[in-house]
């Protein structure tokens, strides 16, 4: 019988830096379909500001939310600072390969909501990259940046007066533009 994999903690402080620090993102498996939550996730770090460039084979030179779409990472004419993978956790490895080859190198390595794959971090890691797995960017930018608590989720408070930003998600939003 097969042993559980130890759970993966990450720091705050740790997601928090990593999406202060990252501009550009090539988002491998994104897609057109606004139902898939690939779509949704792209759609928000662009709200965000973040500079998101869709990587997907099936729909190379297409455009996806005015982002021109590439069929892999070697495709994209700019550096990249982080990968992030939203494909089943088999591919990563691949993935990872993919994104060594790269100059220069991206920092990080993303792996989605239950995308892990032990092997591909191992290698990622080993070539000085950070990586972060079985996380999605838009829940943690969302959780770190005070941005759920407007809604009133897990604030203890119900209320249908508008919120402000809070002061640190504004700092953020500002950073991650420049």
């Amino acid at each position: 019988m097969e042993t559980a994999p130890e759970p993966l903690t990450y720091s705050d402080d740790l997601i928090l830096s990593i999406l202060r620090s990252v501009k550009t993102i090539a988002m491998v498996g994104a897609t057109p379909n606004p139902a898939r939550p690939a779509y949704l996730v792209l759609k928000y770090l662009l709200l965000q500001g973040f500079h998101v460039i869709p990587v997907n084979p099936g729909h190379a030179g297409k455009t996806l939310l005015g982002q021109t779409v590439y069929a892999k990472l070697a495709d994209i004419p700019e550096p990249i600072d982080m990968v992030e993978i939203f494909r089943r956790s088999e591919a990563a490895e691949g993935i990872v390969d993919e994104a060594l080859k790269l100059y220069p190198l991206p920092r990080v390595i993303w792996m989605q909501l239950s995308v892990r794959n032990d092997a591909a971090a191992a290698k990622a890691e080993a070539a000085g990259l950070t990586v972060i797995m079985d996380r999605c960017p838009k829940i943690e930018y969302g959780r770190l940046c005070g941005e759920i608590a407007w809604f009133g989720v897990n604030s203890r408070q119900i209320s249908s007066r508008p919120r402000q930003a809070p002061a640190q998600f504004q700092r953020m939003r500002i950073q991650a533009k420049d």
